[in-house]
């Protein structure tokens, strides 16, 4: 028979609730980190269009997400419709997937709102 001892019950309860806090008090990415791990392989840690898995071989270039005349073009829900549902949903390149299930909808909108910093514009209808 294992014996427990009152101190190492507490012991283990005090572990369990510090583990716990941990991790349901995690901080959630910015939209700026979001965007570093998951845009700038291809978009480029400014938003430039140049990131490394930016080849000449590609059969499309990233877009620039700097460039306010070709962010201006867009709507908000037509950005937040290409990450959501990624390239071939939106008519655009099949080089780039969703994110829909990978990031909640106002993780979306945060990085819609990043990419508004990065072009410095309101876009389309605005």
């Amino acid at each position: 028979m294992i014996k427990t001892s009152k101190k190492g019950i507490v012991t283990a309860i005090t572990l369990a609730g510090v583990l716990l806090l941990n991790v349901s008090g995690a901080m959630a990415a910015t939209a700026e980190e979001n965007y570093k791990f998951y845009c700038a392989q291809c978009h480029g840690l400014q938003g430039r269009g140049d990131g490394p898995n930016a080849l000449p071989s590609m059969p499309v270039s990233p877009r620039d997400h700097t460039s306010a005349p070709e962010m201006n073009k867009l709507t908000d829900d037509d950005i937040m419709n290409a990450i959501a549902d990624g390239g071939p949903a939106t008519s655009k390149s099949s080089l780039m997937p969703p994110f829909g299930k990978t990031l909640s909808k106002s993780e979306i909108v945060a990085l819609k709102d990043h990419l508004r910093k990065l072009c410095n514009c309101k876009g389309k209808g605005k």
